[in-house]
């Protein structure tokens, strides 16, 4: 089985000691997200989770403590996202060359074939239009490139709730541009560019079809096959293999202006803040509840079958 940790939120950044304390016992509750009774305790070993996917917009704090993991025996790799923006649009992270420093450090720390690149979402705003991009894209591509072996985009999405003055989608003209040029840069710096669940076919561009939790580079993290499924739970598009997420929504503080992650910057930093690090569960409690206790296992072949 592979965990997620997370989608929902910036563990790496925020939570690094509960995280630590929930794989050195081997145990973590969770609630699924439609409905907060529904609870599962979930028992693990390293032996059982195949890898561990983390998420981050800045994961120094995880960096720093990354051997107390390899002690334990999990393997793991990062969905690395660093955009250009500054903080009109990611109001709350480090200056941007201090996240590049990170990310080239933890590349060194771990291969680069941990650590992918998401330049992600890509929107317009004020002062930031498809030159910028180009600009930026180019820049970003050339530092970042000997680091990483992908480089996954997508474009926003305005749901509903994500509709903001401040910024906008590029239209089916400027996603065209944007892509030929994001599959040109990444081509001459030698590594891949794939789509985070985007409709169509990009491959003109030389942008290929991403799989953020991915079974082919989980089975080269391992060394070995799986019996990895695909996962019916994600939107349309995504080509993730099956995984279980451990954070919980509304509790990331990156400030991001386009999260769908959180209903509110204010709900966010007032969840944050009951943050227990020695608690079984990322924020809250499970009153009322029947926890219902799962085992993991893993999902490995331990050969390669001949036919």
């Amino acid at each position: 089985m592979v965990l997620s940790a997370s989608r929902r939120t910036d563990i790496p950044r925020f939570y690094t000691d509960w995280l630590l304390a929930r794989l050195a016992a081997g145990s973590v509750v969770t609630k699924n997200p439609m409905n907060p009774l529904q609870v599962s305790r979930l028992r693990f070993s390293s032996a059982s989770v195949d890898c561990l996917v983390f998420w981050s917009k800045d994961p120094e704090p995880l960096r720093k403590r990354l051997t107390e993991i390899d002690r334990m025996g999990y393997r793991y790799y990062f969905q690395f996202t660093l955009t250009p923006y500054g903080r009109a649009i990611e109001k709350n992270l480090r200056p941007k060359t201090e996240i590049v420093e990170t990310f080239q450090a933890l590349s060194e720390q771990i291969g680069r074939e941990k650590v992918v690149w998401r330049y992600d979402p890509i929107l317009l705003a004020d002062g930031i239009d498809v030159t910028w991009h180009r600009r930026q894209f180019a820049d970003m591509c050339e530092r970042l490139a000997p680091y990483t072996d992908t480089v996954t985009v997508s474009f926003v999405d305005l749901y509903a709730k994500l509709k903001h003055p401040v910024f906008s989608s590029p239209d089916e003209a400027e996603r065209a541009e944007l892509a030929g040029w994001i599959g040109e840069c990444a081509r001459r710096a030698g590594i891949a560019a794939v789509a985070c669940s985007e409709s169509g076919d990009w491959s003109a561009y030389g942008i290929g079809r991403s799989s953020c939790i991915d079974r082919a580079r989980i089975e080269r993290i391992c060394g070995c096959p799986l019996t990895l499924k695909a996962d019916k739970n994600q939107r349309g598009g995504c080509g993730c293999a099956e995984s279980i997420d451990i954070g919980v929504y509304d509790t990331c503080t990156n400030g991001c202006v386009y999260c769908y992650a959180n209903r509110s910057e204010k709900r966010a930093a007032e969840l944050r803040a009951k943050h227990d690090p020695a608690s079984e569960i990322l924020v809250g409690d499970t009153a009322g509840a029947v926890i219902r206790e799962k085992i993991l296992r893993s999902s490995r072949r331990e050969q390669y079958e001949l036919f």
